[in-house]
């Protein structure tokens, strides 16, 4: 006992030269181990999930009593008292169980389950403890128990459970200890994980002097912002006795009470301030290790010592009855029953409810990608009114989600390429010569900023966004995975291995790329095409073609800086065309294009009256700026130049010609008979259009064959169905909901809770 009494004065900083010195160097490895675990979690090596019910997690970064029990009792009975289902989720230090027990209102064998969940227990007797190593499997546990919310006892570093709020306690008498990681300091992480903290409390901010609250505050200051700065204190409700069994609570005058304290806590020098606080006179103090088992010969010791000082009873803390022998004692013990207390209690219950409001990123990688991305949010939107929806566009600058107003957070930019990895290496010198490098180092501390704030991340795009996404936050993203198919040489083997490994469930573009992820046991499945929910989406309204009698040609120049040379191609084109054949020709004009900037790269063509089109020779190209889905609809064909946009218009029935090159090429095999590729020459565009226009068996052969290539739509509904259910957006949205409607009416109950450390 004087060895580990020995250490502890040297951890906690209370002796400056100790033989314990030695361990010194050790803090070395676990710096080190620390670190190198925390990057893990950070950048997503090491995994994160997200369960299905909202998490509060209560922790501290120090060893020793910070008074997280009596502030997780605390934290559930006030959200007990405003409706909502709550649970706790402990890992039951002292206990033995590996897999989860709960316990609820019953009395349970310490030995399997610890003192702290049965104190828990007791206090709490309407809500479920699950007690085991594994606190994701507590989580599940509890979904048997119609549990909204759950309460995490102890969770800060156990990050592979994600959480909804990181609340993390701080004691005021000892913050930090010695300032050294363990084993030769009590710090389990160094203060700089505060940050990973959404809220911070200093515990038993009464028992120190003001001078010495301030000097902690500052110390804190360094890691916390002061809005999410908090302190609290404990407070006695009454006394109580126990003789193995609670007695009536007493409440009597205990003012130079001779009594004898013995504690088996993380921090018993608070416990004793508290008697003293309360005007006991403590005789003698008996501390023992924390959680430790009490048998007959450490009562029949304690007693011994009461009798022989005179004192009038023992006291011990809540949490010690239930570390003491079964058997009742000759005479009862005197045992405090103290309440946590939040000051300024109204400001932490109305941050730790926005904390509680679902965040939803929706992340895409390339024009094609933002406008199914777009529509993702919108859905979201849609199912999670009272989310906060936004976007993380990596590619461009997001013009498509802020048309559907939708925040963007990532770093917008306009490469060259309009991409990040591209079929040409002229394309990626010519990225990093305008600072593609710079700009991912810009997209990574946008990631940054959200980590820890966020959900699960909807990713639209293909693998480099799973990675980038991942790397940025840390969290196991989903993935609408709409580049890769097994059309198109399907994913690789390392693909295939990040797909299993580090996404939580991909959603493919067709049921044989679903097969082949499947096969590599990936969480794959197919639910309709993404590309094709595009053409579900009709929200700028239907568009009318002018010249009804006429031939409807689509022109679509792309999304990317060269649509402005592009543009000139498909213009030559259709004035051959014209010449063939009575036709109508609209361009759909992505919203990243500037209309002057397009009309200079075209000599001869001027602007038409309101800049709704251009016109050369008597012929007019009429521009549409609204989806792409309402102006294809309608047309006979297609002069595409784009990607994603060429595959919506193919699934569409619209039969695609297009130009030779690398991109095309691949997307060919996709595609198949349902897009024509010639090479980059007016005269050969306009000859097969027209060829197709003549030919209506071919025609029709091309529109069938898109059809059955692209299949249907439904993929992005089944992923907001999917997301609602298993990770339990629904489920937080109903509680914020109803925590914020409490807090808006004033009828919080800003009580305290019972219990001791």
């Amino acid at each position: 006992m004087k060895v580990v009494r020995s250490y502890l004065e040297w951890a906690r900083g209370e002796r400056k030269v100790s033989p314990w010195s030695l361990l010194v160097p050790l803090t070395c490895v676990s710096h080190s181990f620390i670190r190198s675990r925390n990057f893990s979690f950070d950048h997503g090596l090491m995994a994160s999930y997200e369960p299905s019910i909202p998490v509060i997690s209560v922790g501290n970064i120090t060893l020793g009593g910070t008074n997280k029990t009596p502030f997780v009792e605390m934290l559930s009975r006030h959200f007990y008292d405003t409706g909502i289902n709550v649970g706790i989720v402990s890992r039951g230090y002292g206990g033995q169980t590996n897999e989860p027990v709960v316990i609820q209102g019953t009395s349970f064998d310490r030995n399997i389950v610890g003192d702290e969940p049965l104190l828990l227990a007791s206090r709490l007797p309407y809500v479920p403890v699950a007690v085991s190593r594994d606190r994701l499997k507590d989580v599940e546990a509890l979904q048997k128990y119609n549990v909204e919310l759950i309460v995490a006892d102890d969770a800060f570093q156990h990050r592979r459970l994600g959480r909804d709020v990181d609340i993390v306690l701080v004691d005021a008498c000892c913050p930090f200890g010695n300032g050294r990681l363990v084993p030769a300091g009590i710090l389990r992480e160094p203060p700089s994980a505060l940050k990973r903290a959404h809220i911070v409390v200093i515990t038993k901010a009464d028992q120190v002097s003001e001078k010495q609250l301030r000097e902690v505050r500052q110390k804190l200051l360094r890691y916390v912002p002061e809005e999410r700065l908090f302190t609290s204190r404990l407070e006695l409700r009454c006394w109580s006795f126990w003789n193995g069994s609670w007695q009536d609570e007493i409440d009597f005058n205990v003012n130079r009470l001779p009594v004898v304290a013995f504690s088996a806590i993380g921090s018993p020098g608070s416990f004793r301030r508290t008697l003293e606080q309360q005007g006991l006179n403590v005789l003698k103090e008996m501390r023992f290790k924390d959680h430790h088992r009490f048998d007959y010969r450490d009562m029949e010791r304690l007693i011994a010592l009461k009798k022989e000082l005179g004192a009038s009873h023992l006291v011990c803390t809540e949490k010690d009855v239930y570390n003491l022998p079964e058997s009742s004692l000759e005479e009862p013990l005197l045992v405090p029953i103290i309440s946590t207390v939040i000051d300024e209690e109204e400001r932490f219950w109305h941050l730790l409810s926005e904390r509680l409001r679902p965040q939803l990123v929706v992340a895409s990688n390339g024009y094609g990608e933002d406008a199914m991305g777009a529509l993702l949010a919108q859905k979201v939107r849609k199912r999670f009114p009272l989310a906060r929806v936004t976007s993380f566009p990596i590619v461009g600058k997001g013009e498509q989600y802020l048309n559907a107003g939708i925040t963007v957070d990532s770093v917008t930019s306009d490469s060259p390429s309009g991409g990040v990895i591209k079929y040409h290496i002229s394309d990626l010198i010519r990225d990093l010569k305008s600072g593609l490098v710079r700009h991912i180092f810009s997209q990574l501390k946008a990631w940054h900023k959200l980590r820890g704030q966020i959900r699960t991340p909807l990713c639209v795009g293909d693998v480099y966004l799973l990675l980038h996404t991942l790397w940025g936050q840390g969290q196991l993203p989903v993935l609408v995975a709409t580049a890769k198919t097994v059309y198109l040489s399907g994913h690789w083997r390392l693909e295939r291995f990040l797909l299993k490994h580090r996404c939580r469930r991909v959603w493919t573009r067709d049921a044989e790329t679903a097969s082949e992820l499947v096969r590599s046991h990936a969480d794959a499945i197919f639910a309709g095409n993404p590309i094709m929910d595009l053409t579900c989406d009709n929200t700028n309204g239907t568009f009318e073609w002018p010249g009804e009698k006429e031939v409807r040609v689509l022109l679509l120049p792309g999304s990317r800086k060269r649509a402005y040379h592009d543009m000139k191609l498909l213009l030559d084109a259709a004035l051959i065309l014209y010449d063939k054949v009575p036709c109508v020709f609209v361009a759909v004009i992505a919203p990243s294009l500037d209309i002057k900037q397009l009309v200079a790269a075209a000599p001869g063509w001027s602007l038409m009256e309101n800049e709704s089109g251009i016109e050369k020779n008597g012929l007019r190209v009429f521009f549409h700026f609204g989806t792409l889905v309402s102006a294809a609809a309608r047309a006979h064909i297609l002069l595409g130049l784009g990607g994603t946009a060429n595959q919506v218009c193919a699934g569409l029935g619209v039969p695609v010609v297009s130009i030779y090159e690398k991109g095309k090429l691949v997307q060919k095999k996709l595609l198949g008979e349902s897009e024509i590729l010639v090479s980059p020459d007016p005269r050969v565009l306009a000859d097969t259009a027209f060829d197709i226009l003549s030919n209506p068996e071919r025609r029709a052969a091309m529109s069938e064959e898109g059809k059955k290539r692209l299949g249907g739509p439904g993929a992005l509904d089944n992923v907001v169905e999917y997301v609602a259910r298993e990770y339990g957006w629904d489920l937080r949205c109903h509680v914020y909901k109803k925590i914020s409607r409490n807090i808006k009416q004033g009828d919080d109950v800003y009580g305290s809770t019972d219990t001791s450390s």
